[in-house]
């Protein structure tokens, strides 16, 4: 790789890297080719763009975006490293989860997810339980929904009490 593709590299992993809020470095290391091209098509059918990358490229291209936080992440790339790009925060672990089941990798080196870093494979369960942007507005519109639903649900039952004691008090007063 001549100087002029290092370049071109590192300037578009700096773009890559500047519009990405959730990605993964993972090590893929020992894994076949057919377990490589089967995490890859696994990958593209999540929607995660899966990247082998030079790790002095990688690294470059974080401190040339002049943003401090991506210092922790600069260890990880050691040794054998792809890239897992992604709009969903837990695709990548609930994948990578789900594949080493029949497979000891890929491992998780570390996370970026929107400006948090999770470093290490011990943080894989962590990184499976997080929600997307989608389930978390879910869960706050339910939130927001029961206390409404359960006033609606007293009120209503409330006025069938009302209503029922209304009429027995007719009813007592008639007879």
């Amino acid at each position: 790789m001549n100087k002029q593709d290092k370049t071109t590299a590192i300037q578009e992993l700096k773009e890559r890297f500047s519009k990405a809020q959730f990605f993964y470095v993972t090590d893929a290391s020992t894994l076949t080719v057919e377990q490589v091209n089967n995490l890859r098509r696994k990958c593209f059918e999540q929607g995660i763009e899966m990247k082998v990358v030079k790790n002095t490229l990688a690294v470059k291209a974080l401190k040339s975006l002049e943003d401090d936080g991506y210092s922790p992440l600069y260890n990880a790339f050691e040794g054998p490293s792809s890239i897992m790009f992604t709009d969903n925060p837990s695709a990548p672990a609930r994948l990578i989860k789900a594949f080493r089941e029949t497979a000891s990798r890929p491992l998780v080196k570390a996370a970026y997810i929107d400006r948090a870093i999770f470093s290490g494979d011990d943080q894989l369960d962590v990184l499976v339980a997080l929600k997307s942007k989608d389930e978390l507005v879910g869960d706050i519109i339910m939130l927001l929904k029961s206390p409404a639903t359960n006033l609606i649900g007293a009120l209503t039952s409330g006025g069938q009490k009302i209503a029922g004691i209304v009429k027995a008090l007719e009813e007592k007063a008639s007879a």
